[in-house]
């Protein structure tokens, strides 16, 4: 008997379309296919390093430029700065005391004392409080006093008057305060044994404030 033949026939089975949707994506990966890239989720905004939000790794400040300082109309000179202890329970406590002379070499002066736990900070402290006790001196085309005054404070006695044509000849602290007023021909003498130098530069403030026309001109 002849063999019989066995034959296999492809029928097409028809996928339904919901199906069909459903295993694409599945197939698609296993082969490594990408999704296009405006068919991605959108991804949250991360905030950290390398953005430039203003933290850790973002962006750095842009420098400010550095504005100069308008120069002041006044002249300044450390007279002296001396180291002051407090007691206290705790123990001891140390601060900075300066003394500063101040002027604008045109007729107004000032002395001026702060005190503070740094040099610079008390140095400025001194500045302010001259400028709140500035003495106005009346003087004339030649930059002279009219007369000789003389005047005490604590301690110290000072005496000043007029010398044409000799310049400034003072000693101590009262040289920077005629210097600092912007008086040309002058001569000081320092009467007492007095060698502390704010107390002689008062003296000498004291004894400009009593000629005729002296007015004080406090600037805050």
């Amino acid at each position: 008997m002849p063999e019989a033949k066995h034959t296999t026939e492809k029928t097409n089975v028809a996928v339904p379309d919901a199906k069909r949707q459903s295993v694409a994506p599945d197939n698609e990966r296993a082969r490594g296919h990408k999704t296009p890239v405006g068919k991605r989720r959108p991804e949250r905004a991360r905030h950290g390093k390398g953005e430039n939000t203003g933290g850790a790794g973002g962006r750095r400040p842009l420098r400010r430029e550095r504005k100069e300082r308008p120069r002041s109309e006044f002249d300044h000179k450390v007279i002296g700065v001396r180291r002051v202890t407090r007691v206290v329970a705790g123990g001891r406590r140390f601060s900075f005391s300066a003394a500063v002379v101040i002027g604008n070499r045109k007729g107004s002066v000032g002395v001026g004392l702060g005190k503070a736990a740094d040099t610079a900070l008390a140095i400025e402290k001194a500045t302010r409080d001259a400028k709140k006790h500035m003495l106005a001196i009346p003087l004339s085309k030649e930059m002279m006093i009219a007369h000789e005054v003389g005047s005490k404070y604590a301690s110290s006695r000072v005496t000043i008057w007029p010398a044409p044509g000799k310049g400034v000849v003072a000693g101590s602290s009262v040289r920077i305060v005629l210097d600092l007023a912007g008086i040309k021909d002058a001569g000081a003498k320092i009467l007492s044994r007095s060698k502390n130098p704010t107390n002689n530069a008062r003296a000498a403030i004291k004894a400009l404030g009593m000629l005729a026309g002296a007015s004080t001109a406090a600037r805050r």
